[in-house]
């Protein structure tokens, strides 16, 4: 991609109005998303390519964990909340966003989807022998936050991934359980976020026991996963019921289990960001190299870029040109800014077939002919 093609509004200083942290501060100056009303923004094209990264490796720990995707509708009839009480036991605090339809039918945008898929269960797994069963979905969600703040931390409209597990007894509940949790590890592994894990309460999800995984970082609020052992409380209010090995209708043990997923974005920089901005693990980078030729309209130094360019391209490396008519040091700053992993510089030793190859993360620094530059930087780990 070429930065001239692309839309990236990198800027020098950002005002935040109420809390500031390292991860709204660096996802506004980065030019990843900006704010269209207070708890709701828009992802620009650089903070969406994180986005679906972040997508692509939970999606790729649920799928290995053996759970099965599926997509529900984000609006639901309040008809299936008051099945389970929680229309009464909620209200305006997380359902607020309801209104009637031209038939006068009420509706609500979802905050959560225990409802939706107890009602899928009913209609759709009748026997022990389609137990046990965990289905996910990757869905936008809705909350009236009273106060929104720290920008993808805690906004009215999100990204999140959740999953619910069917067992037909609590043994099997905490074998799904756990299956669950070890992907959690593996998720936030691969992403770089340091965590721990505490009980919580269970609050309005219901169940017995639940699980909260919680990023380390300046913003005081960067809870990135939830476990919950539901048991029969959505199944016995929804009826929602199979059949044993003796023909006799039981309720559906459960689990839940919730990602933010577009608040993992803040969770990634606040782990992984230094001085000059932000260092993006492998595995969430929009780009893996970034290439900065200091006087493109040069004849030698754009005959080198072009050629590294094309050959990443067609190496199936993704690829930024800076491509701009700016000064060194702004480029140098929006590189060390955006987090790429790999820069490779084209200045004055183009003459001589040089380039440097900088590290992002580490800093290191070596000079190289553009010959090697792909093969440098696919011979690197992928995670």
């Amino acid at each position: 991609m070429l930065w001239t093609n692309y839309l990236l509004p990198t800027q020098k200083e950002v005002r935040i109005e109420g809390e500031d942290t390292a991860s709204l501060r660096l996802t506004l100056q980065a030019g990843l998303i900006r704010q269209l009303a207070s708890g709701i923004y828009t992802f620009l094209p650089f903070g969406l390519a994180v986005l679906r990264r972040i997508e692509d490796v939970v999606r790729e720990e649920m799928n290995r964990a053996g759970a099965v995707e599926l997509l529900m509708p984000a609006l639901q009839p309040t008809s299936l909340w008051k099945e389970s009480d929680r229309y009464q036991l909620l209200g305006k605090d997380i359902v607020s966003f309801s209104f009637k339809d031209r038939h006068d039918r009420e509706l609500l945008l979802g905050p959560t989807h225990e409802e939706v898929i107890v009602d899928v269960a009913r209609h759709e797994i009748l026997s022990y022998r389609q137990l046990p069963i965990t289905l996910y979905q990757i869905q936008t969600k809705f909350r009236d936050e009273m106060r929104p703040r720290f920008g993808l931390v805690r906004g009215r409209e999100f990204l999140m991934k959740d999953a619910y597990s069917f067992d037909t007894d609590t043994d099997g509940l905490d074998v799904s359980y756990q299956k669950m949790s070890e992907a959690y590890h593996r998720i936030f592994r691969r992403l770089r976020i340091k965590y721990h894990t505490d009980q919580a309460d269970s609050g309005a999800m219901g169940g017995k026991f639940s699980e909260e995984f919680v990023a380390e970082g300046e913003c005081p609020e960067l809870e990135i996963g939830h476990l919950f052992k539901l048991g029969t409380a959505y199944s016995e209010k929804m009826r929602a019921v199979f059949l044993d090995e003796q023909g006799r209708q039981r309720p559906f043990v459960m689990g839940c289990y919730g990602i933010g997923v577009s608040r993992l974005i803040a969770a990634v920089i606040e782990n992984n960001f230094d001085a000059d901005g932000i260092i993006w693990p492998i595995p969430v980078a929009p780009f893996r190299l970034h290439l900065i030729p200091l006087n493109y309209g040069q004849p030698n130094i754009k005959a080198m870029a072009d050629r590294i360019y094309q050959s990443a391209l067609e190496a199936g490396l993704p690829v930024l040109m800076d491509n701009r008519d700016r000064s060194a040091g702004e480029k140098f700053k929006d590189a060390d800014l955006v987090g790429i992993p790999y820069q490779v510089v084209i200045g004055k030793r183009a003459v001589e077939g040089k380039i440097d190859f900088r590290i992002r993360r580490t800093r290191e620094q070596i000079t190289m002919a553009p010959e090697e530059v792909v093969a440098k930087i696919l011979a690197f780990p992928a995670e």
